[in-house]
C-alpha cells in the first residue's frame, strides 16, 4: 500500500492519531476534518483510500462517497461510526463504501478492510435469535435518522419524540443483538 490515504473525520485527535499511525507504517495519509476541508484534499490529492467518519459536525459523511467516487473511482472507502446499525451499513456499501467498521477500532481491522478484494462479509449466517427490542428501537432510530440526513431534530419530529431525548438515546452505545 503505497497510495495517499485521507482520513476524513471531525475528531481532530482521532484524525491526528490515526494520520501519524498509517504514517509511521509507511502508508502516506492526510487528513481532513469536515466536508469541504475533505472535498478540496481529494480533489488535489486523489487518494486512492479513505477513511471515512459516518457524521461529520452533524451531517451524514454518507453524502460524501458519490463525490470522492466521482474524483477517483478506483478509491477504496471504510465507513467508521460509532454509530453502528445495519441501515447505514447497508447503505455505505450501496453507495460504494468496501467496508463500514464501528468505533472503537483497530488499525488492523482498517488495513484489512482495505485488503480485502471481496468486499464487506455478509456471508455470515444470520442469528436464529430475535433481535431485542431496545436493539430494534435502536435499528428504527438509525433508519429515520439516516432518512433525514443526520438532521437530530427533523428526525425527532418523524419520532413523535422529544429531540432532548432522542439526543440521550443517540448518546449512547448501540444495544448488543
Amino acid at each position: 500500500m503505497n497510495a495517499l490515504t485521507l482520513v476524513i473525520d471531525d475528531d481532530p485527535a482521532f484524525n491526528a492519531i490515526l494520520v501519524r499511525t498509517l504514517n509511521r507504517r509507511g502508508i502516506p495519509a492526510q487528513g481532513a476534518s469536515d466536508v469541504s476541508s475533505a472535498l478540496l484534499a481529494a480533489d488535489a490529492l486523489r487518494p486512492a483510500r479513505v477513511v471515512l467518519d459516518l457524521n461529520l459536525q452533524g451531517s451524514s459523511g454518507l453524502t460524501l462517497i458519490p463525490a470522492l467516487l466521482a474524483i477517483n473511482p478506483d478509491c477504496r472507502i471504510v465507513v467508521l461510526t460509532g454509530y453502528a446499525s445495519i441501515a447505514t451499513a447497508v447503505d455505505a456499501v450501496k453507495l460504494g463504501a468496501v467496508q463500514y467498521l464501528a468505533k472503537p477500532v483497530e488499525i488492523e481491522a482498517i488495513l484489512s478492510a482495505f485488503a480485502d478484494d471481496h468486499g464487506p462479509d455478509f456471508g455470515q449466517p444470520a442469528s436464529d435469535a430475535p433481535l431485542s427490542v431496545d436493539r430494534l428501537e435502536w435499528e428504527h432510530i438509525q433508519r429515520v435518522l439516516n432518512e433525514n440526513a443526520g438532521n437530530i431534530s427533523a428526525t425527532a419530529r418523524a419520532l413523535k419524540m422529544h429531540r432532548r431525548t432522542l439526543q440521550r438515546k443517540l448518546s449512547k452505545r448501540p444495544v448488543r443483538t
